[in-house]
């Protein structure tokens, strides 16, 4: 396996985000090993991001992992339906995550199709409850170290910089101000990507 060193995981959501697309997410479970290229994801920063569960440093029992070292998996459950898996970026006590929004298909995509009770391939995976639904990620997977061998990320394809789009987030206009910041990442024309406006699909590409 070439994973990721710790290291690449101790620094900034912001940093480490456009760095995780082209990666492959792998979780390996008793029903077989299943896998997709990252191809999607959100970067949250901490303390003074409106965004963030750790927003003003909270600390609680579902945002405790965030305050460790990077490079641990962060899932937590929304509607009490649907998992979100979060890589956890930086250093200890700067609680910020990478958000994992979408996945392209590489391995077992007959038991993601399964599990999803899903035949179509181009929506298996294309939004993080579908991915974690796909992918067998649940509430057991929190806290999970990257760098192990049940879930984990692997290196797979670099992916040029100028094919690399970026967009505020989605879904978090509660966050004011913070909401427009431009800390999603994807890849671009990429159909696995979930719903993008048209406005940001061509036309604004990640600049370091």
């Amino acid at each position: 396996m070439n994973k990721p060193t710790r290291k690449f995981y101790l620094r900034s959501a912001v940093d480490a985000a456009p760095d995780l697309l082209g990666k492959k997410l792998v979780h390996k479970t008793e029903n077989g090993i299943c896998s997709g290229m990252i191809v999607e994801v959100e970067a949250y920063c901490g303390a003074e991001d409106k965004g963030a569960h750790s927003y003003k440093n909270r600390r609680t029992p579902r945002t405790e992992i965030m305050f460790g070292e990077g490079g641990f998996s962060y899932v937590y459950s929304i509607y009490g339906m649907h998992y979100c898996f979060n890589v956890v970026a930086n250093v200890k006590d700067k609680p910020e995550c990478v958000f994992i929004r979408a996945v392209e298909p590489i391995d077992g995509i007959e038991l993601m199709k399964a599990r999803r009770g899903c035949e179509n391939i181009s929506d298996l995976c294309n939004g993080p409850g579908k991915l974690c639904a796909a992918l067998g990620i649940d509430r057991d997977c929190y806290g999970l170290d990257l760098l192990k061998d049940e879930l984990y990320i692997e290196n797979f394809r670099e992916i040029p910089k100028e094919r690399i789009r970026v967009s505020p987030r989605i879904n978090i206009d509660y966050a004011e101000e913070c909401a427009e910041y431009y800390w999603r990442f994807f890849i671009g024309e990429n159909s696995f990507v979930s719903k993008v406006a048209k406005r940001f699909r061509n036309d604004r590409a990640f600049i370091e």
